[in-house]
C-alpha cells in the first residue's frame, strides 16, 4: 500500500489517482493515517461484501425469531445492547 502525505496527496493529485486505481493510497496527516483512498471497483467490492455480511445477519436473524430464538431488550439497555454485539457477544444483554 503506498502511503502519501496530505500535502503530497494535494499537490500530486493526478499522481494519487492514478496509484489508487492500481492500488489502496493511505494519506497521513502529522504521520498519522487519516484516510485510504480505494478505486471505484474496490470501493464496489467492498460494499457488495458488506451488504452480503448484512443479508446474512438479517437471515441468521429471521431464522432464530422463527425457531423462538429471541431475547427481550429494554429500551433503556438498548446501546449496550448494541455495543455489546458490535464488540461481538452472542447475546450480550443475556451475558454474553
Amino acid at each position: 500500500m503506498q502511503k502519501f502525505t496530505a500535502h503530497d496527496a494535494k499537490a500530486h493529485f493526478g499522481n494519487l489517482i492514478d496509484t489508487a486505481r492500481r492500488e489502496p493510497v493511505t494519506i497521513e496527516r502529522h504521520g498519522r493515517a487519516v484516510v485510504v483512498v480505494v478505486s471505484k471497483e474496490e470501493f464496489d467490492d467492498i460494499e457488495a461484501m458488506k451488504l452480503e455480511r448484512l443479508r446474512t445477519e438479517v437471515q441468521k436473524g429471521l431464522e432464530a425469531s422463527a425457531r423462538g430464538d429471541v431475547i427481550d431488550i429494554d429500551e433503556n439497555d438498548l446501546d449496550a445492547f448494541v455495543d455489546g454485539l458490535m464488540a461481538g457477544a452472542s447475546h450480550p444483554a443475556a451475558g454474553g
